[in-house]
Formats: structure tokens, C-alpha cells, sequence
């Protein structure tokens, strides 16, 4: 998770979405893409951006890669792009590392519940919310952004402590 969170740090902030940070890995943690919030042309989002990196250079996207991202997977997006939930749903991925839920404030996010529905495990990686929190608003302003306490945890999914 310090790696997603690595590449979230590389955001351009934007007062009308997160930074997130993701990246993809083979189960034994060797790393096939990274990706950050708006890496790429279109509004994309980092695990679109993580996606499509790794297809750009030719290699399809492993069933059994594992996908590491610092905000839980949006399963809806404003600007018409395919939402991340479906990415990783069409891509086969079976587990999924999440450091934050994503707070209600631009769309509720029904990402975890869509993925547990689609055989996806997702885990919460507990310890960085505070500096997940603090990246995934820069450049919002003060006075119309999430609170970094809306970035809390969840019992409702499997939580590990650890990075």
C-alpha cells in the first residue's frame, strides 16, 4: 500500500476529484503497472490508468494479478469513463487492497459491495488513512472538500493491519 500511496503523491490535485495511487501485482508481489489519478489522458483514474499501461505495453491483465489502491474503487464516474468496479470486474481480478473507503461527498460509491458481489475479495489495509486522507484532497479547498475523518474505517470488510 506504501507503493499505491507513492503514486497517489505524484497527483496533480483538482478540487472536483480524489488522488488516489494503485498498482498491480503477481500474487507473489512481483509489480506489473502502477497508476495515478489522471496519469493519463481522459480523467482517468489510477486503476484505469494502471489497466491500461499494462495492455498499452502488450501483456493482458492476469486473473490472478492482485490490485492495491488507496481509495476503494469509484462504481460510479461523472464524466461517462467505465467505472473502476467494472475494470477490475472485467479483468477477473479476485482481490482487491483498499487503504480507504471513498467518502460520500461527489457520488455514493457502492464499489466494495459491487466487487463482494462479483467474487472479489477486498481487504482494508489499516494504518495509513490519515496520509491516504491528506493526499486524496489535495487541491480541494477547504471550505468544499471531504473531512480526512471521512476517510474511516469500516467493519463491514476484512481489515489487515500492515502495508
Amino acid at each position: 500500500m506504501n507503493l499505491a500511496l507513492q503514486e497517489a503523491h505524484k497527483c496533480t490535485g483538482t478540487p472536483t476529484a480524489y488522488c488516489v495511487g494503485a498498482l498491480l501485482t503477481t500474487p507473489d508481489g512481483k509489480i506489473l503497472s502502477t497508476g495515478y489519478s489522471r496519469e493519463l489522458p481522459g480523467n482517468t483514474h489510477a486503476e484505469q490508468c494502471c489497466f491500461d499501461k499494462l495492455t498499452a505495453a502488450g501483456q493482458a491483465i492476469p486473473t490472478d494479478a492482485i490490485l492495491y489502491t488507496t481509495m476503494e474503487p469509484c462504481s460510479e464516474r461523472l464524466s461517462g469513463n467505465v467505472p473502476c468496479v467494472q475494470r477490475v470486474l472485467d479483468a477477473g481480478i479476485k482481490t482487491v487492497y483498499v487503504g480507504v473507503e471513498e467518502p460520500v461527498f461527489f457520488v455514493v460509491n457502492t464499489g466494495r459491495e459491487q466487487l463482494a458481489k462479483g467474487g472479489v475479495n477486498v481487504v482494508k489495509v489499516l494504518g495509513l488513512e490519515q496520509e491516504i486522507g491528506e493526499v486524496a484532497i489535495k487541491g480541494h479547498q477547504e471550505a468544499a472538500r471531504a473531512s480526512i475523518s471521512d476517510f474511516g474505517a469500516d467493519d463491514a470488510i476484512e481489515t489487515i493491519e500492515g502495508n
